[in-house]
């Protein structure tokens, strides 16, 4: 059996990544609790319409799954209880059913709005002790990793 020899180095980004880990699940309860109590949503669906609040035009299916990092399936569950909810249209590309472009509509788009004012509202009230200079500090350096960890794929 070998014993892996862990150095000062090693233990801090360890202890970095188990920090970073825990904040983020804190901040993510939080969020889906006051989603589900304020506006009887989830975050899936929040996530949803926040990339297609940023893409007026639309996004194909396959964009959306891709640009939020998941499955086609558990896109296309959401998106047909949005359209279900007249929150956005899902309709055919250049007349092909297969390839449909999903857009908010104008009442999606309203409520997207209300749901991202108060997520701005609740991540500066469970950030609060973060200041201004150490929020661009921190996100320079996440940015940094993450365009070097992109590299490595």
């Amino acid at each position: 059996m070998s014993v892996v020899a862990w150095h000062d180095d090693d233990r801090s980004r360890l202890r970095l990544w188990l920090r970073m880990l825990r904040t983020t699940r804190a901040v993510e309860r939080q969020l889906r609790e006051r989603l589900s109590a304020e506006f009887g949503t989830t975050l899936p669906r929040f996530d949803v319409m926040a990339a297609l609040d940023r893409a007026p035009a639309g996004m194909m299916m396959g964009e959306l799954s891709r640009f939020l990092l998941v499955s086609n399936g558990n896109v296309t569950g959401i998106v047909e209880r949005l359209v279900a909810d007249g929150l956005v249209t899902r309709n055919p590309r250049d007349g092909d059913r297969r390839a449909a472009i999903v857009r908010l509509t104008e009442n999606g788009r309203s409520a997207f709005a209300a749901m991202a004012a108060a997520n701005a509202r609740w991540i500066d009230e469970l950030l609060g002790g973060v200041t201004a200079a150490e929020a661009k500090q921190m996100t320079a350096i996440l940015g940094s990793f993450r365009s070097q960890w992109e590299d490595r794929q």
